[in-house]
């Protein structure tokens, strides 16, 4: 099934070396405290991702092999300084005092360098969607004992990584390397120098194991062949579990001779040993005093946070879910979520206080680095299969949803190259109905090939919700809320940003709506000044339930009980006989 692919975008370096100015400025008229830190480490994330699009542009023109130039080791040598003020920020409690001397040589050094380059930048996951702070690699490596170190950060998200490595290890700035190759067989592809030094200890610096731990593995196994014993060389992964089901025996084999090192976000920050640095700390910040400890709803909890017991329970893909927490304060209950870190995370966080302030979305506390904290309603219920057979709710909803896509087609414009093309949308459906349906009904897929290219004009791309699911929406008799409204249209998906069309053939799916009802929304965004194109949205709604059934069917998967299972296969059954419907109807 075709569900995920990669964030990337292309970015002038000169805007990303005016972003990471402007992040560093505000850091430094800020007062010593989480903020600042928070700031901080945006640079720090800025920074990485320069370095990674330097270096991948530089790794291209050398024929997809890693070799040193100067612009890259200009990118990361700001990088490596800008780790530097993270880490006394995070070793003193975010109350370290402003040291900044060695930065305006550095950005000026970049800017001179790279004044023309045009880059491509991947997204971060890590620090997008899975809660992986640079700190914690700082505080694994920083348990080290010193000895000479050669650090390797692996692209993308290893050069961020590998900078607070290095600063926390007392070692020369890092290398990074793209691994080659099949993704479960990936090796490491250089220029003529060794990567091994003598008499070194190595650390090598990532965010995964992913499935196969394969870009790691190479990594040792090019380090073995240079002969560097295995005492020799360490691992500073995301996480502690190891590489995944695709690993094969070497690469298991590889990972258990070597030194693992991590810190992992709940003893980085869930259970800090100081006090600054909990995340518990951070939201009484923002809220008061709480009445208990934080409350973990990630993987599904929060259903029971809002009374689902048995009978219409939403599903849930837990291992996708981002980190969330409730807060218990003075009459007031608040929901604590991960939705990222650096510049992107921001963004996000302000279209979360758009929405809030026009109405639609829960009030929102605030920011709390990489925690966005909002009103939680346990006095509302999630739209459920029951809940929707009432007539009134139905013209009530169908309205609400009139005014909240043309709210976001007002207030959140995107750029044209954001998000899947129609050709890319065309080419998930044809691969998906293919493999739920067989061949048979693959054939109206050639219709829609042949519109792509004529309707891509037609798509006047905004920041959709793509998250329009019943258990989605809250509603009493007087208000409807829409939660979980923020960050899906940059996800870890290759849908992105569409036009405004894929979010009303998402409410057509997800809440049944007649052909009466659909008109009226339709109408009504009309009135609201968002005309929906009827042959952009008659593509759009194959598509949605394609792409809706690949991700349900890849979640049932990896579904670790029953009951989940179960649940999951019903919206894989539900969006397999409406997608097989529209495509005989097509």
């Amino acid at each position: 099934m075709l569900v995920y692919g990669d964030a990337t975008r292309r970015e002038p370096a000169a805007r990303k070396l005016a972003r990471l100015r402007g992040q560093l400025a505000d850091a430094r008229a800020s007062p010593a405290g989480l903020g600042r830190h928070s700031l901080l480490v945006d640079a720090l994330i800025e920074a990485g991702e320069l370095v990674q699009g330097v270096a991948d542009a530089h790794f291209l023109a050398a024929g997809k092999r890693d070799t040193p130039s100067p612009q890259t080791d200009a990118a990361i040598a700001l990088t490596v300084a800008v780790a530097r003020l993270c880490a006394q920020s995070w070793e003193t409690a975010f109350a370290h005092e402003w040291q900044q001397a060695p930065l305006e040589d550095l950005l000026a050094a970049c800017e001179t360098l790279l004044a023309s380059a045009d880059l491509e930048v991947k997204q971060p996951e890590g620090y997008a969607f899975y809660a992986l702070y640079p700190e914690g690699h700082f505080t694994a490596a920083k348990r080290l004992r010193p000895r000479p170190w050669r650090v390797i950060g692996l692209r993308s998200i290893g050069t961020s990584l590998a900078a607070m490595a290095a600063v926390a290890l007392d070692a020369p700035a890092p290398l990074t390397l793209r691994p080659v190759g099949h993704p479960f067989e990936r090796h490491v592809s250089l220029g003529d120098a060794p990567l091994a030094r003598p008499a070194a200890h190595h650390a090598i610096v990532d965010e995964g194991p992913g499935l196969s731990g394969s870009s790691i593995a190479g990594v040792i196994r090019r380090l073995r062949d240079e002969g560097v014993p295995a005492d020799r060389i360490h691992l500073f992964p995301g996480h502690a579990n190891g590489p995944g089901a695709q690993a094969n025996d070497e690469t298991r084999a590889l990972w258990t001779q070597a030194s693992v090192h991590v810190v992992g976000f709940d003893d980085l920050i869930l259970r800090a040993e100081h006090p600054a640095h909990r995340l518990q700390g951070w939201v009484e910040s923002l809220v008061g005093p709480l009445h208990a400890p934080l409350a973990e709803i990630t993987g599904g909890a929060w259903r029971r946070a809002h009374g689902n017991g048995q009978g219409d329970v939403p599903p849930a893909h837990p291992w996708q879910e981002r980190r969330k927490f409730l807060a218990h304060s003075h009459h007031v209950t608040w929901l604590v979520k991960f939705i990222g870190l650096g510049h992107a995370a921001r963004q996000r966080f302000g279209c979360a206080m758009r929405l809030a302030e026009a109405g639609f979305s829960p009030t929102v506390a605030g920011l709390c680095h990489g925690f966005m904290v909002e009103r939680w309603h346990d006095e509302m219920a999630p739209l459920s299969l029951a809940r929707l057979q009432c007539t009134e709710l139905r013209a009530r909803l169908v309205e609400r949803v009139a005014d909240y896509i043309a709210f976001r087609v007002r207030s959140f414009p995107a750029p044209e190259e954001n998000g899947a093309s129609l050709r890319v949308l065309c080419e998930m459906g044809r691969h998906n109905s293919t493999q739920a349906l067989g061949n048979g009904l693959a054939t109206a897929w050639d219709r829609f090939q042949r519109q792509a290219e004529r309707l891509e004009d037609r798509v006047h791309r905004v920041k959709t919700d793509n998250r329009m699911h019943a258990w989605e929406w809250l509603a009493d008799d007087n208000r409807i809320l829409k939660t979980d409204a923020v960050d899906h249209h940059a996800g870890h998906d290759l849908i992105g940003c569409q036009d405004a069309a894929w979010d009303v053939a998402g409410a057509c799916t997800e809440f049944g709506l007649t052909a009466e009802e659909l008109s009226r929304l339709v109408d009504g965004l009309l009135r609201r000044g968002c005309r929906i194109d009827a042959e952009l949205l008659s593509f759009y709604a194959p598509a949605y339930l394609a792409f809706q059934l690949g991700h349900y069917r890849l979640a049932a998967q990896d579904a670790r009980s029953h009951d989940e299972q179960r649940r999951l296969e019903s919206q894989c059954e539900r969006y397999t006989q409406a997608l097989r419907d529209q495509l005989a109807g097509s």
